[in-house]
């Protein structure tokens, strides 16, 4: 069987030493499609980001290296500043298991820009087949300074046994057994409206929620954010409201981070997982998202009773105003068979932060109730 490795395989390569760990593995770590990876006791202040290609990442680290911090005592990362920290876990990855990384849903919400850093490597976020050795994780928080401890995890892995991801094809052929796609009324998109080409897109959402806002803008210069204090802070003090343009279009200024979401609400059944990723517009006018991992049952739960959770956009433009419309095609979902259906699915009672999201922000901030 190829694809995705399900959470009860996970564990079992745990068990024989794949994925290993001088801490314990924890259960709150382990998602259905993907494992939590935590932060080590060291974070290293580095000149600029690297690829290692033709060397280990610490012979890298000696000609970047300004200094360190001790995570334990001080683990403030400064907004704008570049740091490689070790992960806790390290892998033994047999010939034929891959892995893939990505920043967790609160990680690219705070504008927190990371990814995953091996031995030799020429390529972020991807593991090569067979990979052994340590994991290190470089972060740039980007748009707030944030305190941040050991054992938090800001990034997860999925591992893969050979290529499981849905051609264009079987990607039609899942639509019109599962309704991948809902509209905002809780009806399903029929596919001849829906557009698949290497994945399946989807749009933006510039009309607003039951408050009639749209989206949020990260504001600058605002105090730190630490990270295990979650419903503490209140948005306003870190982000500006954005509401429905009056135009139909919205202009969004280059290097500012905002929140958006999707217009269609988006199902992942049980038997796939999926992933965010960019819409190739033919330029590199704006990054759309960070965090890219979609677990089993997302918007689905575990027999289909759900009709889609909406995904979030973190969206940061480049060099030039960008012009956004209502029902833009701004990402797309490519889809992959998970090798056996995971034993949990996203939503159960394992810890989802976003389970059933609407336009949120990321946990540490207040939910207004109203």
């Amino acid at each position: 069987m190829t694809g995705v490795i399900p959470v009860q395989q996970i564990k079992g390569l745990i068990e024989k030493g794949i994925i290993k760990s001088a801490y314990p593995i924890t259960e709150s770590q382990f998602q259905p499609a993907s494992l939590d990876l935590r932060v080590g006791n060291t974070a290293y202040r580095i000149r600029s980001s690297f690829l290692p290609q033709r060397c280990s990442v610490e012979e890298r680290l000696k000609d970047l290296f300004m200094y360190e911090i001790d995570l334990s005592k001080n683990g403030i990362l400064e907004k704008g500043n570049i740091y490689l920290i070790p992960l806790m876990e390290e892998l033994n990855l047999p010939d034929d298991i891959r892995g893939r990384t990505n920043p967790k849903s609160t990680t690219g919400r705070l504008d927190i820009f990371t990814r995953v850093i091996t031995d030799y490597s020429h390529r972020f976020e991807d593991i090569d087949y067979g990979y052994k050795g340590k994991l290190y994780l470089e972060v740039v928080t980007r748009s707030f300074t944030i305190k941040i401890e050991p054992c938090q995890s800001l990034n997860q892995l999925r591992l893969f046994r050979g290529e499981g991801r849905l051609n264009d094809n079987d990607l039609r052929s899942i639509y019109d057994r599962y309704s991948l796609l809902y509209n905002e009324g809780g009806s399903p998109l029929k596919i001849e409206d829906v557009k698949i080409s290497d994945g399946l897109f989807m749009c933006i959402n510039l009309k607003g929620d039951h408050q009639g806002i749209i989206g949020y803008k990260a504001k600058r210069n605002s105090a730190v954010i630490v990270l295990n204090k979650n419903g503490f802070y209140d948005a306003a003090d870190y982000w500006e409201p954005i509401y429905p343009p009056r135009n139909d279009f919205l202009i969004i200024e280059p290097e500012e981070f905002y929140i958006f979401s999707s217009k269609e609400r988006v199902r992942v059944p049980p038997d796939y997982a999926a992933e965010m990723v960019e819409y190739d517009a033919g330029s590199g006018e704006l990054r759309t998202h960070y965090a890219g991992f979609f677990d089993s049952g997302f918007g689905y739960g575990a027999k289909g009773e759900m009709k889609g959770t909406k995904a979030v956009l973190e969206v940061r433009p480049h060099d030039v105003p960008f012009r956004i419309e209502d029902n833009q095609i701004f990402f797309k979902i490519k889809y992959e068979r998970m090798i056996e259906t995971p034993v949990t699915y996203y939503g159960m009672d394992i810890g989802s932060s976003y389970y059933n999201q609407e336009l949120a922000l990321s946990k540490q901030f207040k939910r207004n109730r109203g």
